[in-house]
């Protein structure tokens, strides 16, 4: 059975809270953690980022769909990432001649579930007040106790290992080989413009799953270490945390983006704890506290890196601060040439303010 214009779906949230509305994608039922996504543009490198594993997205801006989408080039992974997708206006039809095809034909194809003609500003309204939670979507079942039922069955996202699962299975590589640079990739959930992103440097790369042992990863002898962004709690790592470890006694530069910026921080005896909302959007502002310059920035994240910790630590320091609400951004380890910021600097989608941080990687590679 196809989804059509006329095709129902409801929304509910763990606090039970339910939303009427109109299916998208396939029809089926399925849920994760909703949080929101205030980006104006690039929802197809959204729901292909990693990151958002397990996790059904709200889009903030009023229409999606209108610009279809391209096979590959807009693409962050091989496949659709999310687990839902709730948005207010769905676009049937879209408008860009480059386009591949919809985004209708493309959610279908990927088996997403998803809901439109949400009242978007109530919904994200509510979960600004009452923080994350898991919700259900579904354009099969309407009973409401059943719906509870099946929304009972989904897992916490805070002490939920995601990166094991969504990471390449094995090790794979990316740029020129020729390139004066090796860079050791340790997959947590890698975004593909990340790896553009170094490999363009001059930078040759090796992408690793996130259990590769280290003796296997340090057998390739990169000049340096790079640790991914990706879903999931970071509380939950041990087994990344030993290998970051070992890549910072190795003395070779280290760059950790998000997930790779909070295991860092463990690795530094840094706690990590959950976000009321975490940040998603393109236009986060953050403060360099070593240039004493702004910048916006491109954030997907729920955990982050303890504030008070971070300034009393003996390990790291603090070298980007949200001007928002003055969460941890950035760090650097003292007396090693390691680094990582919480937000990205790929930005894709997003501006470009921060992609210098690519260049000082490569920088301390020479």
């Amino acid at each position: 059975m196809k989804v059509t214009e006329s095709t129902p779906a409801v929304l509910l949230l763990q606090d039970g809270t339910l939303f009427h509305g109109k299916a998208l994608g396939k029809i089926g039922t399925h849920g994760g953690e909703i949080c929101f996504n205030t980006g104006m543009t690039g929802y197809q490198e959204i729901y292909t980022d990693p990151s958002y594993s397990g996790q059904v997205i709200i889009n903030t801006t009023a229409h999606i769909g209108n610009y279809g989408v391209i096979d590959g080039l807009e693409a962050e992974s091989g496949q659709v990432q999310i687990a839902g997708m709730v948005c207010n206006e769905f676009a049937s039809v879209h408008s860009r001649e480059t386009a591949d095809g919809s985004l209708q034909d493309y959610l279908a194809k990927a088996n997403l579930v998803g809901i439109s003609g949400i009242d978007t500003r109530a919904l994200v309204r509510h979960i600004r007040t009452k923080g994350v939670m898991n919700c259900l979507i579904s354009s099969e079942i309407f009973d409401l106790p059943t719906l509870q039922a099946e929304l009972a069955k989904i897992p916490s996202m805070e002490g939920l290992e995601l990166s094991s699962q969504v990471c390449t299975k094995e090790a794979y590589f990316v740029g020129d080989p020729s390139a004066s640079k090796k860079v050791a990739v340790l997959d947590l959930g890698v975004k593909k413009s990340i790896l553009s992103n170094i490999a363009e440097r001059d930078c040759y790369l090796q992408v690793f799953p996130a259990k590769t042992p280290f003796t296997e990863i340090e057998a390739w002898n990169p000049d340096g270490y790079f640790v991914s962004n990706g879903p999931g709690d970071p509380a939950t790592m041990p087994y990344a945390v030993e290998t970051v470890s070992q890549f910072l006694a190795s003395d070779k530069p280290v760059f950790g983006i998000c997930l790779g910026h909070q295991i860092l921080a463990q690795v530094c005896g840094l706690a990590t704890y959950k976000m009321h909302n975490g940040h998603r959007g393109l236009n986060h502002p953050v403060k360099n506290l070593i240039t004493g310059l702004s910048e916006i920035t491109s954030q997907n994240h729920g955990f982050a890196v303890k504030m008070d910790e971070l300034k009393s630590s003996e390990k790291a320091e603090l070298t980007h601060v949200n001007l928002n609400d003055h969460t941890v951004e950035g760090l650097r380890v003292k007396g090693r040439k390691a680094f990582s910021v919480q937000h990205h600097p790929e930005a894709s989608p997003g501006p470009h303010d921060s992609r210098y941080l690519f260049d000082q990687f490569v920088d301390l590679m020479n």
